[in-house]
């Protein structure tokens, strides 16, 4: 399946070199051209999509990260709470990959000050052959109930 659709990402030896520094891995694996990526390295296949709700927009206000905390560009409160990965092989410099998103599991659960609402998004990596290569769930959680006021606590 050459051509595949869904956001491409590039592979670049010198990201991969930028990310290991970034996460403070000194693996000489993570760098020269035919460079291996770092086992979370696919997180920042995001940063190539336009349309990333984190991904500040010229002339748009950007809410920052930590700014305003709680409140995410969909107008919701919530947070990333876990993040699974599964390597069908490694990822390697000089190739692209191609992300096909799509919607998992829902559920929800009582916590301390009301109901959580948990959703995944999983995130399928596949090389221009169209085979898999790394596929990534994340969990999302949302709560509905009153929030405590940093100062009250």
């Amino acid at each position: 399946m050459t051509g595949q659709p869904g956001q491409p990402f590039p592979v670049e030896a010198g990201h991969i070199m930028m990310f290991a520094r970034a996460i403070g891995d000194e693996n000489p694996a993570y760098a020269g051209e035919s460079a291996l990526a770092p086992p979370t390295f696919t997180m920042a296949s995001a940063h190539y999509d336009p349309g990333y709700h984190l991904r500040p927009k010229p002339d748009e206000e950007w809410f920052g990260s930590g700014r305003d905390a709680g409140v995410m560009a969909e107008g919701g409160g919530g947070l990333h709470a876990e993040q699974h990965f599964e390597y069908h092989r490694p990822v390697r410099a000089g190739e692209t990959l191609y992300a096909h998103n799509s919607t998992g599991r829902s559920w929800e659960k009582q916590g301390r000050t009301g109901r959580l609402l948990f959703s995944e998004r999983i995130t399928e990596y596949r090389d221009a052959d169209g085979a898999p290569v790394v596929s990534a769930v994340t969990v999302a959680v949302v709560p509905e109930g009153p929030a405590t006021p940093k100062d009250a606590r």
